[in-house]
């Protein structure tokens, strides 16, 4: 499918047969979303441009991720969309000539409708594709936030459900790894926005009159990884936290086993030393000599706990 956005007096407007390329004046963006192949080679034909292929976009080397030839930026990035299995990337090609906005993208993203909704509502006067470059932009770094938002929230039920917990719970952890994963996705996705918007930053093909509201995005930007920063320093924060708790799970369970092991100690003794067939050993003809091998067992092992106790061992 194929979008064009053409301005008309003051509002934008919308065709969807590419076959009106041709003929319709002043463009200003053209999204092709998941086109087909005679429908790609027609834009690439009436706008003299030529699109990567979808191996070319998917490159993580710069000279891929941006260049400039024939007056034309091309910029790649990741877009961030999330659903049942959780976050995931899927690639954007941009690019700008004469002014004109044109979007090369196989997977939908809420960002592209929410940007649509926007220019719809007219509240913003639109020169030309970079504004609208400039509001996709702008659109995508408060999904990105919103994103963060919401982790944020997730990071703070994590942590009260933690001080509730008696016993920390292996569904916790998994918590907690789940959202650092998610975290290093956004300040990945960020961070790729970033390194494309710096670069066409110090393009000569980008307008100057524009460059101010550039460098406003690239400001959100920073403030939006600080934030994932502090995120990422708090959930390590409580995984800590856990790790702690099994800790002093694990002593108290070790605690317990040692002074169950020392109190059996001496009546094992006592019960070795009066199970021996000397004749020699003390009370061993005594009619009560059973019990009091039994007494002397009871009472060391009393002893021992009594001692424990008063020195608060346990």
């Amino acid at each position: 499918m194929v979008r064009i956005y053409y301005k008309e007096g003051k509002q934008v407007k919308k065709e969807t047969d590419v076959r009106e390329l041709g003929i319709l004046k002043n463009l200003m963006w053209v999204d092709l979303h998941s086109a087909t192949n005679e429908e790609e080679e027609w834009v690439e034909t009436k706008c003299n441009i030529s699109f990567q292929t979808p191996q070319e976009i998917v490159e993580i080397e710069s000279s891929a991720r941006y260049f400039e030839q024939n007056n034309t930026i091309n910029a790649n990035s990741n877009f961030l969309i999330t659903d049942g299995d959780g976050y995931h990337f899927y690639p954007v090609s941009f690019m700008i000539r004469e002014n004109i906005l044109f979007t090369f993208r196989q997977g939908d993203s809420k960002t592209f409708a929410d940007t649509v909704k926007k220019i719809r509502l007219g509240e913003e006067i639109f020169k030309d594709g970079v504004d609208i470059l400039l509001l996709l932009l702008e659109t995508r770094i408060e999904s990105d936030a919103d994103l963060l938002e919401a982790m944020s929230k997730d990071v703070k039920n994590i942590s009260r459900a933690l001080s509730r917990e008696k016993k920390p719970k292996q569904d916790s952890l998994l918590t907690i790894n789940n959202l650092q994963e998610n975290t290093m996705m956004i300040r990945e996705s960020i961070i790729d926005k970033q390194r494309v918007l710096s670069q066409i930053l110090r393009s000569m093909y980008f307008p100057e009159d524009r460059k101010e509201r550039l460098r406003i995005v690239l400001k959100d930007i920073n403030s939006l990884l600080e934030y994932t920063t502090f995120n990422f320093e708090r959930l390590e924060y409580l995984q800590d936290t856990f790790m702690g708790l099994i800790n002093l799970e694990q002593n108290e369970i070790i605690k317990i086993f040692t002074v169950v092991t020392i109190c059996f100690l001496p009546p094992t003794l006592i019960a070795g030393v009066f199970g021996m067939n000397y004749q020699v050993i003390p009370s061993s003809n005594h009619p009560y000599g059973f019990w009091i091998a039994v007494g002397l067992m009871v009472c060391s092992s009393l002893g021992f706990l009594f001692f424990f106790k008063r020195r608060k061992w346990i």
